[in-house]
């Protein structure tokens, strides 16, 4: 829970997330205010000079740091119970950053095999331009973890739930392999948003956000985030944020602040809403495969009911007949919409296989149980018996 400045008692998350980390000027406005401004002045070249030697505190640049964004890290480090954070331009610039800054040529890098599809491009494609090599494993396989370590191996990576397929990774368990070959793990929590699950406590060293999803939650902007210790980040992140420029702006992150005002909220009346369409879908006799981290009936179930405390807002399941099934039911959908987000205000469906991952061989895709007829469906805040109506319609058309 979030204290406090004073140190008073704690706060739990609801809180934190309407009064966390907010700095008010001068003039002690409500709403956290919005700091538009590129630079700042000094009261003398003296001050200036100590500020940027680091004696005096004080923004300096709005690509290295600016209030409103400030206020954003802090809000969301109470939330995660994070030392220190940097806020990026998007949650791909937040993976990017996050594996970027803590390796170099001759390094190894550790990935499960579902992930997104730009997260795999990052790590197979920009690291290996670097030099750095890069093993990609199933992540519910212990196993093949420890296998793939090698006296080089610098970082561990994976997603989890994993996009599309909400494939469940051990964490606490990774974690420990990873400290065991002197490794970092890094772990994007988008899908279980910081609601549900708590990476760091369970022994991850950097956690990532794509704040687009979740935290914006209405279609508005582009954010994201690493959230690790202050060593880490003093050490890896600091510098190489500063020089080559991924940081957020203050607009986006003052819409940010508002999205986690209500973000507890949310989040809860969409996996509600997740929940009974995912029972829905199982009970309905016309889809062959339902993936929902808070049915029994998922593959990783006792893994969710040991590192989450609730289910998630996207359900993932696969109807008969492929691609062209998959596009006939998001064709019939009236109130669900087509898109390739999540996380929004809106239902949305997305057809993995010809969207976010379609740049995947189809034999990598098949190996990660994205099949033509896989649909991933991201639960809004619509009225719920009008969204079962939607798919009952929908599931009548295929």
């Amino acid at each position: 829970m979030a204290k406090r400045k004073d140190d008073r008692r704690p706060l739990r998350p609801a809180t934190a997330m309407v009064h966390g980390g907010t700095t008010r000027s001068g003039f002690g406005e409500t709403s956290e205010a919005l700091f538009l401004t590129q630079g700042f002045v000094y009261e003398s070249a003296e001050a200036a000079e100590a500020r940027f030697k680091g004696e005096a505190p004080g923004f300096i640049y709005s690509r290295y740091a600016n209030p409103t964004v400030r206020m954003f890290e802090e809000r969301m480090m109470a939330l995660e119970g994070a030392e220190d954070a940097r806020a990026t331009a998007s949650g791909m610039a937040a993976v990017a950053a996050a594996l970027q800054c803590q390796v170099q040529a001759g390094d190894h890098v550790v990935a499960s095999r579902a992930l997104f599809g730009s997260c795999r491009y990052v790590i197979e494609t920009v690291l290996a331009r670097a030099g750095v090599t890069s093993t990609i494993v199933d992540g519910r396989d212990l196993d093949q973890w420890r296998a793939a370590v090698r006296p080089e191996t610098k970082v561990f990576f994976f997603e989890s739930p994993a996009n599309p397929t909400l494939e469940i990774v051990d964490i606490a368990a990774v974690a420990e392999i990873a400290h065991a070959a002197g490794a970092k793990l890094v772990v994007d929590n988008v899908f279980a948003t910081p609601m549900f699950q708590k990476p760091l406590e369970l022994g991850a060293d950097i956690v990532v956000y794509s704040a687009t999803k979740h935290i914006d939650g209405q279609g508005r902007c582009l954010g994201g985030i690493v959230l690790s210790s202050k060593e880490w980040i003093d050490e890896n992140l600091h510098d190489y944020y500063r020089h080559t420029g991924p940081a957020l702006s203050p607009f986006n992150a003052w819409a940010l602040l508002k999205g986690l005002e209500t973000l507890p909220l949310r989040v809860a009346q969409q996996t509600r809403s997740a929940a009974r369409v995912a029972d829905l879908l199982a009970e309905s006799g016309k889809v062959p495969k339902v993936l929902y981290p808070g049915r029994d009936d998922h593959p990783d179930a006792a893994i969710v009911k040991k590192q989450m405390t609730g289910g998630s807002t996207l359900v993932a399941f696969e109807v008969a007949g492929g691609k062209e099934a998959a596009f006939r039911f998001s064709n019939a959908l009236e109130i669900v919409l087509i898109s390739n987000n999540l996380g929004d205000a809106k239902s949305l469906i997305t057809h993995p296989a010809t969207t976010t991952h379609k740049n995947l061989t189809p034999e990598a895709r098949a190996e990660l149980g994205i099949g033509d007829g896989l649909l991933r469906l991201s639960l809004g805040l619509e009225d719920i018996d009008d969204l079962v109506e939607d798919i009952e319609a929908a599931l009548a058309a295929v």
